[in-house]
């Protein structure tokens, strides 16, 4: 069976973030054939044009990062029906310098969880909106807005209803699928690191 190793960025540096759980449970979720790995964004310093010339490590460590996988998870919260500027940042961060987007052919998939019942719908719509911009093959359905409740997910992971972790499990099974479409079998992370 084809192994994938996917990187995820959480767009939320919040200590209590529950996107940071959900990130978690998809680990706890994933088949043993599915890796996943987190992809920091807490140490970019803001980013501007002036670094182009000479980008900084940390920045250099990010791109690589994404270059690494075989496709990228965002799970992002919804602020002021947008997503959060350390994301937006993060997400400037890789399509610098130009002409070197990080995201390009690179699948993608988003995600996010709220208490509210769209979830973070509004948040998902402009953030795929950015990464059609990038040309980042996104996965469409299923579309990933889980409702979330005190206790749904523990620190650790766990999923504690059923039902979402079968979600969980289905979306990561379409994204693997996503994944196969646009990455060559040679090319996939198992092979890179032969």
């Amino acid at each position: 069976m084809t192994s994938f190793t996917i990187g995820y960025i959480v767009g939320s540096i919040s200590s209590t973030s529950i996107n940071r759980r959900l990130a978690k449970a998809l680990e706890s979720v994933a088949p043993d054939h599915v890796t996943l790995v987190e992809i920091p964004i807490t140490d970019l310093p803001f980013y501007s044009p002036d670094h182009d010339a000479d980008f900084p490590q940390v920045a250099r460590d990010f791109k690589q990062a994404i270059a690494d996988v075989d496709g990228v998870i965002i799970v992002t919260p919804e602020y002021s029906r947008s997503i959060p500027g350390v994301l937006k940042n993060a997400l400037d961060w890789s399509a610098r310098p130009y002409g070197q987007t990080s995201f390009d052919g690179k699948p993608t998939a988003v995600i996010g969880t709220s208490g509210g019942p769209i979830s973070t719908a509004a948040a998902q719509q402009h953030l795929k909106a950015i990464l059609s911009h990038y040309n980042a093959p996104t996965l469409g359905q299923p579309e990933g807005f889980v409702q979330s409740h005190p206790g749904l997910f523990t620190d650790a992971g766990e999923v504690t209803d059923e039902t979402t972790a079968a979600f969980l499990r289905s979306y990561l099974d379409a994204f693997t699928g996503l994944i196969r479409r646009y990455v060559p079998a040679g090319e996939l992370s198992e092979a890179r690191a032969a």
